[in-house]
């Protein structure tokens, strides 16, 4: 948790830089993480005690310096604005975001090693973030670990936990990776699931799926009509043969 230094000034988030200047290194560190923003912000679209961010700097008291952030590829705050003050964020203060740390973080593993397994986790268990995710596709052989691990905070530490997907019931979300297409191309992302184990939909699967059943209907209703005509032809050929149909008791 955030433990204040008296004496010790903490500049504001005005005074703060925004950027490190380090940019991502495949496209998958910023596709990943903006894709489960973006859901986010389709399913909890009513909601204003939350903010999630991509690649943005984290100021705190636990390191070496409050003027040195840690940088998630992603990460989730509970209880907090969802814009501050009604404006977007350069970076996330904690001491002005009432001491109130991330609950989520997410980390991805890429060709050039980050400290994702050790450093970064140790700056997270002191944080006090719940739950540390690390997404390794890629090079999860290389790194003798798998390539989803969901950590939880226990005791002051980070305890490997068991399935995907997994679901966080202080978040009231599952995470697990899945395979969509994506402007024709087949791709593997992080998505969000229930507590039953069932993926929540972006917006345009949604509507897809929308789309889908709207051409369900109408072939159904296509095919009444043609089986109702194909009746109205076979009754007329009938009444011109035989005349009217005999009247029923």
């Amino acid at each position: 948790m955030v433990q204040y230094q008296p004496g010790v000034y903490l500049p504001s988030s005005a005074e703060l830089p925004c950027s490190d200047d380090t940019p991502v290194d495949n496209e998958d560190q910023n596709f990943v993480p903006n894709f489960l923003l973006f859901l986010l912000e389709f399913l909890w679209a009513d909601r204003l005690d939350w903010f999630f961010s991509v690649d943005m700097g984290i100021y705190h008291t636990t390191g070496v310096s409050p003027l040195v952030p840690i940088v998630p590829d992603g990460f989730l705050s509970l209880g907090v604005e969802r814009r501050k003050g009604g404006n977007s964020r350069s970076s996330y203060v904690l001491w002005e975001e009432n001491g109130v740390p991330p609950i989520f973080a997410l980390e991805m593993v890429s060709l050039t090693y980050g400290g994702e397994y050790d450093s970064k986790m140790d700056i997270y268990a002191r944080l006090g973030v719940l739950y540390y995710v690390i997404y390794n596709p890629k090079f999860w052989q290389r790194d003798r670990h798998t390539p989803l691990e969901v950590y939880r905070l226990v005791n002051g530490a980070y305890e490997l936990q068991i399935g995907e997907p997994f679901f966080m019931p202080e978040i009231g979300l599952g995470i697990g990776r899945a395979i969509r297409r994506f402007g024709g191309v087949q791709r593997e992302v992080l998505y969000w699931y229930d507590e039953r184990g069932s993926r929540y939909l972006a917006l345009e699967e949604v509507e897809q799926q929308a789309r889908e059943q709207l051409a369900i209907e109408r072939q159904q209703r296509e095919l009444l009509q043609q089986q109702a005509d194909e009746y109205a032809k076979l009754l007329e050929q009938y009444r011109q043969r035989f005349g009217e149909l005999p009247a029923q008791e």
